[in-house]
């Protein structure tokens, strides 16, 4: 048995580059609720932006999992 550690190599930089990609965006849509929260506070009204960085950044992160469940179970192939 021979282990290919080019390969091996590869997916480990792929996954921690995929697992930091999306605790960034995630931590970016916190940020969004943030302002969000702030403008309400300060103002008494909503920060569009806030809300728009929030929904967009957790659709993102929707579907880096989706498309991890579509790769990981074969009934979807």
């Amino acid at each position: 048995m021979q282990l290919d550690w080019t390969a091996l190599g590869q997916v480990t930089a792929v996954s921690i580059g995929a697992t930091v990609a999306v605790v960034v965006v995630f931590a970016f849509g916190v940020l969004g609720l943030a302002r969000l929260e702030g403008a309400h506070e300060q103002h008494g009204r909503t920060s569009a932006l806030g809300v728009t960085q929030a929904t967009l950044c957790f659709l993102a992160c929707v579907a880096v999992v989706a498309y991890g469940i579509f790769l990981i179970v074969p009934q979807f192939h």
